[in-house]
């Protein structure tokens, strides 16, 4: 089973090393790193890289298609080398899949139109850019396609995942070894349980970086 992983300067690390983590223990799995060319590529913080042995062109039909977010993806929203790679993969995958901001790089190919989905919760309102339906859920699935929230949603969406193509006893039994079972300190994950001064907050800065 190919599992492709498209990556790109910028990317956000968890947003791809979580589903790594569960889904290359899947049987018969085999996962790529891709991006446009070979050599390493470094996360949105630059303080990680993960060294990228194939080119996007090298995979163009993986089974599993799992697209990290980041804020270097938006420099690729007009991109035609990978939205096409995206659209093509696409066509003939058994699951397209996106955690956190890689949404954006699915909706700006195309593959979202008339679809419900989710992202990170301050980009939500960009999914409707795209012909997309924001939904502010933990994982959406719409047919093959299965959009994960922000950065740590993508193990939850990673084990769904692994259930439907191993079953429940290996998803369980994958939980397990990797140990998640999240006790955060701070009920604060969600704009739903944080408090409102922190969400306004957060907001405020975002537009102030994009302004």
């Amino acid at each position: 089973m190919d599992i492709a992983i498209p990556l790109y300067d910028g990317f956000t690390a968890l947003d791809a090393i979580g589903p790594y983590e569960v889904l290359s223990r899947l049987p018969g799995a085999r996962v790529t790193w891709l991006a446009g060319e070979p050599g390493p590529v470094r996360t949105d913080n630059g303080m990680l890289g993960v060294e990228v042995d194939a080119r996007l062109e090298d995979l163009p039909q993986p089974q599993v298609l799992v697209v990290p977010g980041g804020f270097g993806n938006r420099a690729l929203l007009d991109d035609e080398r990978i939205l096409g790679w995206l659209r093509t993969a696409h066509a003939s995958s058994t699951w397209t899949t996106s955690v956190c901001t890689g949404a954006l790089l699915l909706g700006a190919a195309g593959i979202l139109e008339g679809l419900r989905a989710t992202t990170h919760w301050l980009e939500l309102e960009t999914l409707k850019r795209f012909g997309a339906t924001p939904v502010e859920e933990r994982v959406v699935v719409e047919g093959k396609v299965v959009t994960a929230a922000g950065v740590s949603a993508g193990i939850d969406m990673a084990l769904w995942l692994g259930a439907r193509i191993a079953g429940d006893s290996w998803a369980k039994a994958t939980q397990l070894a990797i140990e998640y079972d999240p006790q955060p300190p701070f009920d604060s994950g969600s704009t739903t349980k944080a408090a409102p001064d922190l969400v306004a907050r957060m907001r405020s800065a975002r537009r102030a970086a994009d302004a």
